[in-house]
């Protein structure tokens, strides 16, 4: 039988360390539950290498576990996700329920016997069966795939390691629901916006193909009169829509088409995510919520125990913006280098200065898991400040292209009018 390397709390709180003889990490859990003690972290002992050769056994696992790995991609693949919300209830109730005392199995069968939905119970189906298999729960979660991103993977992980599984779940749920009330906020604040874009453009539409050319017409068949320029302007593009409106889809839907390709380049990528930031006003809110998201999801990670190399990795990838993402790259190379988290964030010029004082004074004092936390609370606030000056700033904005547009229309329609009036009182 393989050894397990174990550690486990017992019924009085204390916490023991050991190794047991089992047949699977599924039996060495058991035989723990059999004393009375509560299985924190099993791992099974790495075969020295100095032995002869491997087993049948190990060969067989060796090589069915291509297969096996390609059968998770597809099994992730298929499988139903679930929105945030439900994803933090879920995270929230399996903290709650090993706070209690439950065993991990015990907890994920109570919650699985209320689950509904298409979604939750299959996942909660695929965590018991491979959590009694002697699988970990971060990764049985990688092995389901979506909803389980690299951070939630990487907390789980944190949660399995450092023996304070309820405590990091906590913090993983409140991150959630935080990540999920900034995402509403900002869509929110997009939402009006969008609207009165999405009106502008069919208003221009419909005015310069439909309305102008049939007021038009009864003074463009005059040939003695001459058309103001602006009015030119819109019967030239009306026109052309009209004759040659396929090919406008066309030339749209292979604009678009183009963009994606290039766009998704990843030098292309940094450029146009280099000029989102230099926006005057969008780029000041992506900045904001790229810096609150990484704030809290770093000292999060950190505050559960990951090491800062594995939590800045898995904290990049939920910036959502390529530059940032490149600047933390930077600053991953000088921290494996030896240097401070701070000279490299500085020198980036993509973070602003209270952040860098927070992770220079956190690192000094050796919290910088409680620095973050805390600055994490003022970044959500400035978070709230941007997206207020957002909404305030982009309708007038589309205010005033809408009456430029409109007032360019109203000028094509009345110039006419107006000279064919003083043409006749002449």
């Amino acid at each position: 039988m393989p050894d397990f390397q174990y550690q486990s709390l017992t019924a009085d709180g204390q916490i023991r360390t050991g190794t047991l003889a089992a047949a699977d990490r599924a039996e060495a859990i058991r035989v723990l539950l059999g004393r009375g003690e509560t299985a924190t972290r099993v791992e099974r002992l790495q075969i020295d290498q100095t032995q002869p050769g491997p087993s049948i056994q190990a060969q067989a696992t060796r090589a069915v576990a291509p297969a096996r790995e390609g059968l998770s991609r597809l099994f992730a693949a298929r499988n139903p996700t679930l929105r945030r919300g439900e994803l933090s209830n879920l995270i929230r109730e399996l903290a709650t329920a090993v706070e209690a005392g439950l065993p991990l199995m015990q907890a994920l069968r109570t919650i699985r016997r209320q689950a509904h939905g298409k979604a939750m119970p299959l996942v909660l189906d695929h965590f018991i069966e491979r959590v009694e298999a002697g699988d970990p729960l971060y990764l049985a979660a990688k092995e389901y795939g979506r909803p389980f991103d690299d951070m939630i993977v990487g907390m789980l992980r944190a949660a399995d390691a450092s023996g304070e599984m309820s405590q990091v779940l906590h913090q993983l749920a409140d991150l959630l629901e935080r990540s999920g009330e900034l995402r509403r906020e900002v869509l929110g604040a997009t939402f009006y916006p969008a609207i009165v874009g999405t009106l502008l453009i069919v208003s221009i539409i419909i005015l310069v193909t439909f309305l102008v050319p049939r007021l038009i017409a009864p003074i463009h068949n005059q040939a003695d009169f001459h058309m103001p320029w602006p009015t030119q302007v819109v019967l030239s593009v009306a026109g052309f829509i009209q004759s040659y409106w396929h090919l406008c889809i066309l030339a749209v839907v292979l604009i678009a088409f183009g963009w994606w390709l290039w766009s998704g380049v990843p030098a292309n990528r940094l450029k146009i995510d280099r000029l989102k930031l230099r926006a005057p006003v969008l780029g000041q809110l992506l900045r904001d919520v790229a810096v609150a998201r990484f704030t809290r999801t770093l000292g999060t990670l950190t505050a559960s125990g990951l090491p800062i190399l594995d939590a800045l990795r898995i904290t990049r990838n939920t910036l959502g913006n390529v530059a940032l993402a490149a600047a933390i790259d930077e600053v991953q190379d000088q921290v494996t280098g030896g240097k401070s988290l701070a000279d490299p964030l500085d020198r980036s010029g993509l973070f602003p200065p209270l952040l860098v004082q927070v992770v220079d004074l956190g690192e000094r004092s050796g919290r910088l898991d409680a620095m973050l936390l805390h600055a994490a609370v003022a970044f959500d606030r400035q978070v709230n400040i941007s997206i207020k000056l957002f909404t305030k700033a982009l309708p007038p904005l589309l205010l005033m292209i809408m009456a430029s547009v409109g007032g360019f229309v109203l000028s094509a329609i009345l110039l006419p009018l107006l000279e064919l009036q003083s043409a006749i009182q002449g």
